[in-house]
């Protein structure tokens, strides 16, 4: 800066706020700042460098715990996605995404980010990566869960969301199976029956399943008759591939519950190809009302990823206040035509 400040003949001051606060340097000296910073080679003042004087990096986090195409292939992600960059951008402040791996390297990726603060997508209760952003001191909001002292959470009340679309689902079913999510971070493909463990580590996936658990039982099922069909990665091949599966046993389920549109579209796919009538001998349900659910006529449940990724963004960047009631995001049951009438629960609501 000090050999630009000679080449140009005004002070290294002047040179500083050619970069720093233009506003404060007249256009002839801006001018002569800049040849001669282009004749030596001068790039300006490493934006790092300028981020510690001012104290703050200029870029929000966005904890992802997926691969990093996740959240451009994924269309809930993506929604959520949307909504966090639409905040960066009216603020005027960068987005860096942080994908995580399960590997050793997750936490320091974590500590040497250069943000202002976080946005973790939802997680395992044992994520090592939840312990790192905290030990940041910097602001930061968890999607969907799990829950940490001092930590906000936006998001649904999965267990109760997912035991009114389960109504639906399993109202006239007496073979109900469900397409899960991941139950842990190993993410194994498993066909399971009755109660699941109580050591599911993701939080979606066990609210969700206890909510459809509530459902059945509360339609007068027995819990050993739900069937639980885990799938590696939410994408429609995986609940199509988990579909074929369900539909080779004997006998094959008459209702599925699917955890996301995404599976769920993936079962409509595998019912038509095996010639299962949907809905008179399979009802199908799915979650988050993607805009493939409507022209498909898939019954859902319907949030807005969005919303929530600007709700997020907001806490993060101290836009906005942690609050209960705006934190627990809306969400809706939409009936279309792959569901059956359903019949009124036996038990308390």
């Amino acid at each position: 800066m000090a050999q630009v400040a000679r080449a140009a003949g005004v002070s290294v001051m002047t040179v500083s706020y050619a970069y720093s606060r233009p506003d404060r340097v007249s256009a002839d000296a801006a001018a002569k700042v800049r040849a001669a910073a282009a004749d030596l080679g001068y790039p300006g003042p490493h934006p790092a460098a300028r981020s510690l004087r001012r104290g703050r990096a200029g870029s929000l986090g966005f904890v992802l715990g997926e691969r990093l195409t996740y959240a451009f292939d994924d269309p809930q992600a993506a929604q959520f996605l949307s909504g966090v960059a639409e905040v960066c951008a009216a603020e005027a402040v960068g987005l860096t995404l942080v994908p995580t791996t399960g590997t050793d390297s997750d936490t320091a990726r974590v500590t040497e980010a250069a943000v202002d603060g976080f946005v973790v997508w939802t997680t395992t209760d044992d994520d090592p990566v939840l312990d790192a952003v905290i030990a940041t001191g910097l602001p930061a909001v968890i999607h969907a869960g799990p829950h940490r002292p001092g930590l906000p959470v936006v998001g649904i009340d999965d267990r109760a969301a997912a035991a009114a679309i389960g109504h639906v689902a399993f109202a006239t079913a007496r073979r109900p199976a469900v397409l899960s999510f991941p139950l842990d971070h190993e993410r194994r493909r498993q066909l399971l029956r009755g109660p699941v463990s109580p050591h599911v580590t993701f939080p979606v996936t066990r609210d969700r399943w206890r909510g459809f658990a509530d459902a059945w039982t509360d339609l007068g099922g027995n819990i050993d008759q739900l069937r639980l069909a885990v799938c590696p990665q939410n994408t429609a091949a995986q609940g199509e591939a988990l579909a074929r599966e369900l539909f080779a046993e004997r006998p094959a389920p008459d209702a599925i519950a699917a955890m996301s549109d995404e599976l769920a579209l993936g079962a409509l796919r595998a019912a038509e190809r095996a010639g299962i009538a949907v809905p008179d001998a399979l009802s199908i349900t799915g979650w988050d009302d993607s805009e493939a659910a409507r022209p498909a006529g898939l019954t859902t449940l319907a949030q807005s990823l969005h919303d929530q990724g600007i709700r997020c963004a907001r806490l993060a960047l101290g836009k906005a206040s942690p609050n209960i009631r705006e934190d627990r995001a809306n969400w809706h049951v939409i009936h279309r035509h792959t569901t059956r009438e359903p019949r009124p629960p036996t038990g308390d609501a």
